[in-house]
C-alpha cells in the first residue's frame, strides 16, 4: 500500500454508547486504511457496527476513542469551520435518500450549492451537469414523491456530487431497492468512481453488493474488524465464522441445515468450475465424496465455484483428497461447523 496514496487511516477507533446499567461498545479498536480510488466494502449482519463507523467517518457521530485522519488531517482534532470544509469532501448518502420532500428535484441538489453561497447561474449549471451524470436532466422540475425509489437515490447521489467531494460514504444505499434497481445504482456508483475519480466507502450487509463493485472489504463482527483484504482474497480464503456466513460458505447459526460434521472447503478459480475434479476424484481413489453445498459466486466480474464437502473419516483418506485437490491447483481448506 503506497502512503502517498492512502486517503482515509482509521486508527484504533472505539464507540462506546452508555446506557442504563452500563454501556454497549459498538467499536472496539478499528484500523482502517482507505487508499483514493477505492470502491471499499464495509459488511457485517445487523448490530456489528458498520453504521456507527461511517458515522464517525465525517462526525456525525463522535467516536470515543481513537484517529481518524482524512488526508492527512484527524478529523477528530477539527473546530467546526474545519469540520465543515471536511464535510464538503466528503458527501454521504442514505438508505432512506433524506430528500426535501417539498423541493423539486433540481432545487434539492441546489440545496447544498446554495448554502455555499454559489451564484445562482453557475449553480443551476452546476445542478443540470449532475442530473446529466445520474440520467435525470428530465426530471428537474418533478418532485420527489412523483420518482421511483432509484431514481430518490439518484437526486440524492446527484446532491452529494454538489461539492466535487473526494469521498462519497454510502449507508446502506440500495438496502431499500428492488434488485434490478440495485444494478443500475451500483453501476452509477461505479461510473463515479471510474470517471470522477472519487473514492466509494460503502456499507452494506449484502455480500453480493461487495462481490460485484468493491475492491476491497472488511468484514464487521461485533464491533471488530473479522476480516479485512481484497475481496478476492477474503473470498478464497476466508478465515472468520462471520466470513464464512456472509459469503454463504455455511448455513447460519439459526440454519437447521447446518452440516454436523466437519467439512472441506474447496474454491474453483475462474475456469475450473466447469473441470469433472470431483469426479476425476472419485474415479483415481474410489473415496465416496459427501457434496454438502455447491456453487458458483461473480466477483469483480470473474468466477469463482466454491464447494463443501464432508471429510472423509479416515486420515489417510483425508490427506489423499486434500492432496489431490491441491495438486489440481484449487484452494482448499478445512471447515469445522459452527
Amino acid at each position: 500500500m503506497s502512503e502517498n496514496n492512502l486517503l482515509i487511516q482509521i486508527k484504533n477507533l472505539r464507540k462506546v454508547y452508555q446506557v442504563p446499567g452500563g454501556e454497549v461498545v459498538a467499536l472496539d479498536g478499528i484500523n482502517l486504511n482507505i487508499e483514493r480510488g477505492q470502491i471499499y466494502g464495509i459488511i457485517g449482519m445487523s448490530g456489528a457496527g458498520k453504521s456507527t463507523l461511517i458515522r464517525c467517518m465525517n462526525r456525525l457521530d463522535t467516536p470515543t476513542d481513537g484517529q481518524i485522519i482524512i488526508d492527512g488531517q484527524n478529523i477528530l482534532a477539527m473546530n467546526e469551520k474545519q469540520l465543515m470544509a471536511t464535510r464538503r469532501k466528503v458527501s454521504m448518502i442514505f438508505q432512506q435518500f433524506n430528500l426535501l420532500m417539498q423541493k423539486t428535484v433540481a432545487r434539492n441538489v441546489r440545496y447544498p450549492l446554495e448554502i455555499a453561497g454559489m451564484d445562482k447561474k453557475k449553480a443551476n449549471e452546476r445542478v443540470m451537469e449532475l442530473l446529466r451524470i445520474v440520467q435525470l436532466e428530465d426530471k428537474a422540475n418533478a418532485y420527489p414523491i412523483q420518482l421511483s425509489g432509484g431514481q430518490r437515490q439518484r437526486v440524492a447521489i446527484a446532491r452529494a456530487l454538489a461539492s466535487n467531494p473526494e469521498v462519497l460514504l454510502c449507508d446502506e444505499a440500495t438496502s431499500a431497492l428492488d434488485p434490478m434497481t440495485t444494478q443500475s445504482i451500483l453501476k452509477l456508483l461505479q461510473q463515479i468512481n471510474h470517471d470522477l475519480g472519487i473514492t466509494v466507502v460503502l456499507i452494506t450487509h449484502e455480500m453480493a453488493v461487495i462481490r460485484q463493485i468493491c475492491n476491497r472489504v472488511a468484514i464487521l463482527d461485533g464491533g471488530k474488524i473479522a476480516e479485512e483484504g481484497t475481496v478476492d482474497d477474503v473470498f478464497i480464503h476466508t478465515r472468520s465464522a462471520a466470513g464464512r456466513r456472509l459469503f454463504g460458505i455455511v448455513p447460519t447459526d439459526d440454519d437447521e441445515s447446518l452440516p454436523e460434521v466437519p467439512a472441506i472447503r474447496i474454491v474453483f478459480d475462474e475456469g475450473k468450475e466447469t473441470q469433472p475434479i470431483i469426479a476425476g476424484l472419485v474415479k483415481e481413489f474410489g473415496i465416496e465424496v459427501n457434496i454438502l453445498s455447491a456453487d458458483i459466486k461473480r466477483i469483480n466480474g470473474k468466477s469463482y465455484g466454491q464447494m463443501l464437502i464432508e471429510t472423509p473419516r479416515e486420515d489417510e483418506s483425508r490427506k489423499k483428497v486434500i492432496d489431490y485437490l491441491e495438486e489440481q491447483g484449487l484452494t482448499v481448506k478445512e471447515v469445522d461447523p459452527l
